[in-house]
């Protein structure tokens, strides 16, 4: 798509998306993460937590039938879809394919069942319906006593094959569904089918599956053919690409072949393998209305608007009315993404996005990118992470492919020009300068990439020389590195932190505290960054903003000594800038097992604020909930914890009044200011922080 608004065409791209989602899970070049070594700006970014693997667009489809293998069931409740071949002397091509939802939903009405397609998978799934079909005997008659039928299943579960002359020693076995094969299948000579192979099997004894076995064998491509239209009905779409492949071997040069070839792939969401064989299709009769057809559609589902347009309207034919609005409609949403995001209007770009992908631009690579530039550019970085996951995978596809523009720029290049963005934002600038240099070489005239191939390669070369300064302890000229640094990218976290780091050694905390503000302005989530205004706070003797931050680092990093010993000195401090008295207060104290009521006395009377658990071993409440007062001691060390056993110690409990198990009570300077029966955690530690603080 131009930047007049004009709307232009992209490619999908699988490997280029592959390699996205991989270089962004690497471990080379990670910035900034949690440290408490104030004295370095350069360490890793962030706590990243983990998300689901990339995967591509869900799509869905129906079928009734047994996964993998031709049913030998009647299928009285299939949808039959009619063959055409639209003016053509196709015969048997197939009409009304999948491919002609707006969405990634692929669906072929069979039975009401449905099933769920991830690109480059495909399956089909067992009704449940159908009674279990025994194959062998003719007869309907039941078999005497202790006499089955040749090849019906025994009690055991073995198939008996007595009387079966000439045949192998090996045993059929009863399959059980696993890859490509319906639970129920029976297996040739016990071996079961390896996952993934597209293989048919068959059962002994119904028409219908003879002549299936009788046209995979056949020299007769129209046969097979046929039999592949068969399972395309069924919705058994990797089962029908088999008979098509055979077909095409038997005639490479049959263009209806090849386009139903392309209805089969584009039922398993192998939509640029589609667009290659009905360009194959075209190829070989240009004139062939319904290749032209479904290849308008798996264009448009590309996003592909001129490539898609091209093949619509067919010169002597009329195009189809509802593919021509799916078309429109995309074509719509992608113009008004591409003014939005040539003027910055970030929000209306990802509103714009969603819409073209929900008219039925679903397998887009480059329109789901475009949402993580989005997200990315409106500084919510998890959700530009998170939506990685989202590209659909893909793989070039033709040579019109290859060409497509998207927002300018062709699309390989628009895939490396955002993921260079990333690596940027999450301080990975090696990788930022090699993403966008690749797509450089892709599109070497294009402006934008040219810009940010310009700014990229600076920005790392101020975020060096910034570093190598501080190393060397020459702040005042670190941070002029790291302001260059930002004068060219304005909005990139881990400069600001590293600049807050050399503010913080030349004890202008203010400054590192703005620096501070800005790096979680544009990432929440950043530790480091965190951490570093907590210890600015600290030294500002702002223990309250203190005091808050390391709570927070604390529950994210609860198993980190230092940050746990950084909140009990802020809490302390915060005591005594109240006025509070503090005495023998140490760091990391135990709960205290309280056994005599003067010992009691003693403790709840000390300065600060004391938590005692009333509780009894016989009572499991008491039990359940008395390991997480220890946790709560160490999360909250400046706290006096206490427990008492009433059956040990009866005259405290007596002269406490306490009578239900387990009760909390806390006494803040000897006297009490919260008493609270069987709580939880929850309310429990709120409590806790209410009256501790």
């Amino acid at each position: 798509m131009s930047h007049s608004g004009k709307p232009m065409s992209e490619v999908g791209l699988g490997a280029v998306a592959d390699r996205f989602r991989e270089t962004l899970n690497c471990d080379n070049n990670k910035p900034d993460f949690k440290e408490l070594d104030l004295g370095s700006p350069v360490s890793p970014l962030r706590t990243r937590r983990s998300g689901p693997a990339g995967s591509g667009v869900t799509t869905t489809s129906s079928s009734s039938s047994s996964s993998g293998s031709v049913s030998c069931r009647n299928a009285n409740n299939q949808l039959a879809k009619r063959a055409d071949g639209a003016g053509n002397n196709h015969s048997g091509e197939l009409s009304g394919s999948s491919e002609s939802s707006p969405t990634a939903a692929e669906s072929v009405r069979s039975g009401g069942a449905s099933r769920n397609f991830k690109p480059g998978h495909g399956r089909s799934d067992s009704g449940g319906a159908h009674p279990l079909i025994y194959s062998g005997g003719g007869s309907v008659n039941s078999p005497s006593v202790n006499v089955f039928p040749t090849g019906n299943i025994c009690p055991s579960g073995k198939i008996l094959k007595t009387g079966m002359a000439n045949r192998s020693s090996r045993s059929d076995v009863l399959g059980s569904g696993m890859g490509n094969y319906g639970h129920g299948s029976i297996m040739r000579g016990g071996a079961a089918p390896k996952s993934g192979d597209p293989g048919v099997t068959y059962s002994k004894g119904n028409a219908g599956c003879e002549s299936a076995k009788r046209a995979m064998s056949s020299l007769d491509p129209e046969e097979v053919k046929q039999a592949g239209n068969d399972q395309y009905k069924r919705g058994h779409f990797r089962e029908a690409l088999s008979f098509y492949d055979r077909a095409i071997a038997l005639s490479p040069g049959n263009a209806a072949y090849h386009s139903n070839r392309a209805a089969a792939l584009t039922g398993l969401h192998r939509l640029p393998e589609a667009v290659r064989e009905c360009e194959e299709a075209v190829r070989l009769d240009p004139g062939y209305w319904r290749a032209h057809q479904r290849l308008a559609s798996l264009y448009r589902r590309l996003g592909q608007v001129e490539n898609a347009r091209r093949h619509l309207f067919v010169p002597g034919q009329q195009p189809d009315p509802a593919e021509l609005q799916k078309l429109l409609e995309v074509e719509k949403h992608l113009s008004k993404c591409s003014d939005a995001r040539r003027i910055g209007d970030w929000r209306s770009a990802l509103r714009e996005g969603d819409a073209a992908i929900a008219a039925g631009a679903d397998s887009s690579p480059q329109i789901f990118t475009c949402r993580v530039e989005a997200h990315l550019k409106l500084h919510q970085l998890d959700d530009a992470e998170s939506n990685l996951s989202y590209i659909p995978k893909s793989e070039p596809s033709g040579q019109s492919s290859s060409q497509a523009k998207f927002f300018g720029m062709l699309s390989e290049a628009y895939l490396h020009f955002v993921q260079a963005q990333i690596e940027m934002a999450l301080g990975r600038f090696e990788n930022a300068v090699t993403a966008v240099e690749k797509a450089g070489q892709i599109d070497p005239r294009n402006v934008e990439v040219a810009v940010l191939l310009n700014n990229v390669r600076m920005v790392a070369r101020a975020r060096a020389r910034g570093n190598d300064l501080f190393k060397s302890e020459r702040f005042t000229e670190a941070c002029a590195a790291y302001g260059e640094g930002l004068r060219l990218d304005p909005s990139n976290s881990v400069l600001y932190c590293n600049r807050a780091a050399c503010y913080y050694k030349l004890g202008m905390w203010e400054r590192s505290v703005d620096d501070c503000n800005q790096a979680l302005y544009i990432q929440p989530n950043y530790m480091k960054a965190l951490l570093r205004r907590a210890a600015s706070y600290s030294k500002l003797e702002r223990w309250v903003d203190a005091v808050r931050d390391y709570e927070l680092l604390r529950r994210e990093l609860p198993n980190d000594n230092d940050v746990a010993e950084s909140l009990f000195h802020a809490q302390v401090a915060l005591k005594k800038s109240r006025g509070e008295e503090v005495y023998n207060m140490k760091f990391g104290g135990e709960v205290e097992d309280v056994s005599s009521l003067e010992q009691f006395k003693s403790a709840i009377s000390s300065p600060g604020v004391s938590i005692v658990l009333f509780k009894a071993a016989t009572n499991p409440q008491s039990e359940q909930i008395s390991p997480f007062v220890d946790t709560l001691c160490g999360r909250y060390p400046s706290l006096s914890f206490l427990k008492v056993d009433v059956e040990q110690s009866p005259a405290i409990a007596s002269v406490e009044n306490v009578r239900i198990l387990p009760t909390f009570k806390i006494y803040k300077n000897g006297s009490r200011v919260k008493e609270i029966i069987c709580p939880t955690r929850e309310v429990l530690e709120s409590s806790v922080r209410h009256y501790g603080f």
